[in-house]
Order: C-alpha cells, then structure tokens, then sequence
C-alpha cells in the first residue's frame, strides 16, 4: 500500500471518529438530563461503548499515520 492510500484511509477513519465523538456526546446529554433512569442508564453504557470504539478508531488513524523516526 502507498503512503497516500494510508492517509485516504486514516481521513475517512477521522470522519467516523469525529461521528462516534458527536454520537458520545448526545449519549453524554442524554444522562445528565436523568442520571437515574432506565434511559439514563442505558445512554451511559451506550456512550462507554461508543468511546471505546472511537479510541480503537484513533489508535488505528494513529497506526496508519507516517512515523518520523528520530536518533
């Protein structure tokens, strides 16, 4: 693969990173406006999972990136 398939490939990761970070956050809202509620419970496990997928999404962008090696 050449390097320019790799950043085709980690912009469109980034886009979906960005997607899961906004799906997150709605997540996030969705609890703190009734933490102890079955909706509230079940917007905290969705937004755990959602950010756990959008970190595995930035350690893939991150493992596609060009690497600068340094002595």
């Amino acid at each position: 693969m050449t390097d320019d398939r790799y950043e085709r490939i980690a912009e469109r990761l980034a886009a979906i990173e960005e997607e899961l970070r906004d799906l997150a956050y709605d997540r996030l809202r969705e609890r703190a406006r009734d933490p102890d509620s079955e909706a509230g419970k079940a917007a905290d496990a969705d937004e755990k999972r959602l950010e756990q997928a959008r970190r595995a999404i930035a350690r893939a962008i991150g493992a596609l990136s060009p690497r600068s090696f340094e002595d």
